[in-house]
């Protein structure tokens, strides 16, 4: 735990959250927000409880205020992290959005990517055994709880909007203001003509997102509904201009086609496809998935200075496989979920967004602490039980002496681990402070 303390202080989230939230601390008798933060984030970095009252246990162990380098004196009871859940107004809530936009600026200046691929889709926190919460409604799963739009980067959740659980995917204009948002920030801070390519399921499928989308300037790759239109144009085609694209062990059968959807004005490339095996055993026709995809990456858009990794996606083969790796991102929704909880503890909507675009910061912070840090010793795809297990639980003593405190490991922990070296990433860490609004 030290080190994830000592790499949060180093790369300057403090000062960060505390352009935002500073407000919040309305007396100087009151806890430090920094302090609030850093036992939050601790908390669910540790995951031993996803319930609030466990900061009373922690708040009397002395050990685990050391490892935290808190004075046990300045520890959070629960009643403390409560009242500053609850003092957050859904004003300021819209601020940790902020917060994960800058976090992302971060990480876009470090990798620099030619082509930013964004993935935007709905995740369902399951609160069905809620009786009192506001917010929670019936989702498409079959459960009550909530239904967050999530947009993702890599590993990374880069921005979400809290939503009830009756909000479905395209709901409103949240998508094409949340992906204008992104763009917009994308162009301003990162670079102006960078490549930008959102992938979303077919949920998402809505003449008036496509044309926001093109009006910005970026190329998607979206699911698309089969109508009797589309099905019976597909069985008009013969047999020799369908082709076919492997993976691995599986192959599908696809086409593609130019076509106007239902009362569209313009045509669009679309790619239809199948899967022809299932466990190395074929399907027959009536048992085969079909997948719809339209996209507006075509030889008349894609130029011949762009990026390899767009010119790629010119071959529809390419597209399938890369809409198909959709579950890597949705693996995201999973690893977030191992790393915090689903069942919001408060009866009201706002204090529960806190707690979430709490979780959220944190999480990324996790996702960053993975990659800068332990990456040498454990792989950054690992989910947080994994590296609980691996990382946080190992042995060790805090002792104090000659007004020193010092945090001792066995020799094996310490040479498997490489404890020295991570700990010196600890401190050179790359600083929050390149990603300047």
């Amino acid at each position: 735990m030290s080190f994830f303390v000592r790499y949060l202080k180093n790369i300057g989230i403090f000062p960060l959250l505390l352009q935002y939230f500073a407000p919040l601390r309305r007396s100087q008798k009151g806890q430090p927000i920094e302090d609030i933060f850093k036992q939050i984030f601790c908390w669910l970095f540790d995951g031993t409880s996803r319930h609030i009252s466990y900061f009373d246990q922690l708040a009397k162990d002395e050990g685990y205020a050391g490892a935290i380098e808190q004075p046990v004196e300045d520890m959070a009871s629960s009643h403390i992290i409560k009242r500053f859940f609850k003092s957050i107004s859904i004003l300021r809530v819209w601020l940790f959005r902020k917060v994960l936009h800058r976090l992302f600026l971060w990480r876009l200046k470090i990798k620099k990517p030619q082509v930013v691929f964004l993935d935007i889709d709905t995740m369902v926190m399951d609160n069905d055994d809620a009786n009192v919460r506001e917010g929670v409604g019936p989702t498409y799963k079959k459960k009550k709880g909530f239904q967050p739009l999530q947009v993702t980067w890599i590993r990374f959740i880069i921005d979400a909007v809290f939503r009830g659980g009756i909000r479905h995917s395209n709901y409103e204009d949240t998508v094409v203001k949340t992906i204008t948002h992104l763009v917009n920030l994308i162009r301003k801070h990162y670079r102006e003509d960078v490549i930008i390519v959102l992938h979303c399921d077919s949920g998402f499928f809505d003449q008036k997102n496509l044309e926001a989308f093109e009006k910005l300037g970026i190329f998607y790759i979206c699911g698309a509904r089969i109508t009797e239109a589309v099905r019976e144009f597909i069985k008009a085609q013969a047999e020799h201009s369908f082709g076919q694209v492997k993976k691995k062990k599986q192959v599908w059968r696809l086409l593609e086609f130019g076509f106007k959807y239902g009362s569209w004005k313009k045509f669009r490339r679309f790619i239809f496809s199948q899967p022809l095996y299932e466990n190395r055993q074929m399907l027959l026709d009536f048992a085969r998935a079909e997948t719809l995809l339209v996209t507006n990456i075509r030889p008349d858009t894609v130029f011949p200075e762009m990026p390899e990794d767009l010119q790629e996606l010119l071959n529809p083969n390419n597209v399938i496989i890369r809409y198909h790796a959709r579950g890597a991102n949705e693996l995201i929704h999973r690893s977030f979920k191992d790393f915090g909880f689903e069942q919001m503890p408060f009866k009201r909507f706002v204090p529960n967004a806190a707690l979430y675009y709490t979780m959220l910061v944190s999480f990324f912070l996790f996702e960053t602490f993975k990659e800068d840090v332990l990456a040498p010793v454990i792989s950054i795809e690992s989910y947080a039980t994994t590296i609980r297990r691996k990382f946080l639980d190992i042995a060790a003593k805090v002792v104090s002496h000659s007004h020193q405190i010092t945090l001792k490991f066995t020799s094996s922990t310490f040479q498997i681990l490489r404890l020295k070296e991570l700990w010196n990433d600890c401190h050179t860490a790359p600083s929050l402070t390149v990603c300047k609004l």
